[in-house]
This record gives structure tokens, C-alpha cells and sequence, in this order.
């Protein structure tokens, strides 16, 4: 892991073409901003999670579930 330590209006750089500026710092909250092509998904941790249990979930669905869902 790669530690790093910028300000208010500082930012890094990651490749080319995305960039994480800290925004503001307010207590314990530190809000970025992130710039990336709209081809890079970005999402909070908790989401990004949330998605690849479903996911999980979706792969794991029985042929009986599928038959069911098609008589609806």
C-alpha cells in the first residue's frame, strides 16, 4: 500500500487519466474529488462490496430458481 499525505487542494495522480483531489478536511471527514473517464467505475467501498455480493449471490441462482422466474 502506498501512503500518502497532501492538503486541501492538493491531489494524486493515478496513470494518465485519473486524478483524487482532496477537496476538505473537516474533523475525521476528508472529502475528495475524483476525475476519471467515464469508462472507470468508482464507487465507495461499502457499494463496490454490496455489488460483487449480488453478484455472487446471481451466480450461485439454481436451475429450478431460473424456472421459477421464467413462469412469472
Amino acid at each position: 500500500m502506498l501512503v500518502l499525505s497532501r492538503k486541501k487542494n492538493e491531489s494524486i495522480m493515478i496513470g494518465d487519466h485519473i486524478e483524487i483531489k482532496v477537496l476538505a478536511v473537516d474533523g475525521d471527514q476528508v472529502k475528495l474529488g475524483i476525475v476519471a473517464p467515464k469508462t472507470v467505475k468508482v464507487h465507495r467501498s461499502e457499494v463496490f462490496e454490496a455489488i460483487q455480493e449480488q453478484n455472487r449471490e446471481a451466480l450461485s441462482a439454481t436451475p429450478n430458481f431460473l424456472e421459477q422466474l421464467k413462469k412469472k
